[in-house]
């Protein structure tokens, strides 16, 4: 037998089994519900029906399916990440990038449309039910905003989203700037979220400008929960370090009464939700997470008085540093809860109102559920 012969014997035998070994693998391993890397569900074997098999369902939902299940698939997403960086020398992958030790997604381009769609849904609010209150709003940077610029990667133009953002808000809204009051260090490495432990210069920014800086005590004991990978490390499929999630807590945290709108009573850090299956990520500790209406009764406040609270994820973690100004918090998350139900959930009236919205969800404010 020729050696060209035996090369190709040998191949052939060398590709039959390697794609049997996957075949095999692939056949004898279980499926997984869910990957926690990418945070959502996989997809699972379709049905087998005429109907789907005919109209080319079956054939479109079985390649989703082998795809989610493929084996060691973690494995070559990570491969296929470090070759695009180190290989062909690609900026970012899945449009997630490494800078300075943390990992950001690119936010572009900016959707003027969806910055003055977001003012006009807060205005509606504000003209249908918070004309007694006292109501604020505070812009919260996502982290391209320290890291896009200065690393040559496509950057919002954060003046001029303020600018336009503001221009049509209402102006009975009193702005709180917290930019400055920021840094790139308040944010984890592998997340979108800022440190709940860093926040200091932020609630202090916010509270004062307020009038309940008086009313505010930072007297908290810092809890930490170790191998916290963020939402941009499963995306990314880096190999990264991953963050030290830290919660503060007191003794007037610990006393409080918290009631989420649908699934009942809960507690300021639910911190079941790292065991019981019910969440894929650790930021869900803080408030259960993403959730349409979570009140918080503070029996130890000093003064009756309420705050409400819209907000998104960012709201989740340092809404617990307001508590002790008020006997009672309201976080309502419009992306969960249509306006058109709030009056039936919340009682408005003579109380402080805080709309606290980062500038991904102000980019893509469709999301907000404001008719």
């Amino acid at each position: 037998m020729s050696n060209k012969r035996i090369t190709s014997v040998v191949s052939t035998v060398l590709f039959s089994a390697i794609v049997g070994g996957f075949f095999l693998g692939h056949v004898l391993s279980p499926d997984g519900e869910f990957t926690t890397s990418e945070r959502r569900r996989l997809a699972q074997f379709p049905d087998i029906s005429a109907s789907a098999i005919q109209s080319g369902a079956f054939m479109t939902n079985f390649e989703k399916y082998s795809l989610d299940q493929f084996p060691l698939r973690d494995t070559f997403r990570t491969l296929k990440a470090l070759c695009a960086y180190n290989v062909f020398a690609q900026k970012d992958n899945n449009d997630i990038y490494s800078a300075d030790g943390y990992l950001a997604k690119i936010e572009y381009p900016m959707k003027e449309n969806q910055i003055t769609e977001a003012a006009g849904k807060f205005n509606k609010i504000y003209d249908t039910l918070l004309s007694d209150s006292n109501v604020y709003f505070a812009m919260v940077p996502d982290k391209n905003y320290f890291l896009a610029e200065e690393h040559g990667y496509l950057r919002l133009d954060y003046d001029r989203l303020q600018n336009l953002f503001y221009e049509n808000l209402s102006p009975e809204f009193q702005v709180i700037d917290i930019f400055d009051t920021l840094t790139i260090e308040d944010y984890y490495h592998t997340d979108t979220h800022w440190d709940q432990a860093k926040l200091q210069d932020t609630v202090d920014r916010i509270a004062g400008e307020m009038g309940i800086a008086d009313r505010l005590n930072w007297n908290y004991t810092e809890n930490t929960i170790e191998s916290f990978y963020g939402v941009y490390a499963g995306q990314s499929a880096l190999p990264v370090d991953p963050d030290t999630l830290t919660y503060l807590t007191s003794d007037i945290l610990d006393g409080c009464t918290v009631t989420n709108l649908e699934t009942g009573a809960t507690t300021v850090y639910n911190l079941d939700k790292l065991t019981d299956g019910s969440s894929m990520d650790n930021y869900d500790i803080f408030l259960d997470g993403p959730a349409a209406l979570i009140t918080i009764e503070n029996p130890a406040a000093s003064a009756d008085r309420e705050l409400i609270l819209f907000r998104d994820s960012f709201g989740s973690s340092i809404a617990p540093l307001f508590v002790e100004a008020y006997a009672k918090v309201t976080l309502i998350d419009l992306r969960y809860l249509a306006s058109d139900y709030l009056s039936e959930y919340v009682t408005f009236g003579d109380a402080d109102v805080l709309f606290l919205y980062s500038t991904t969800i102000l980019n893509t404010s469709e999301m907000l559920k404001v008719k």
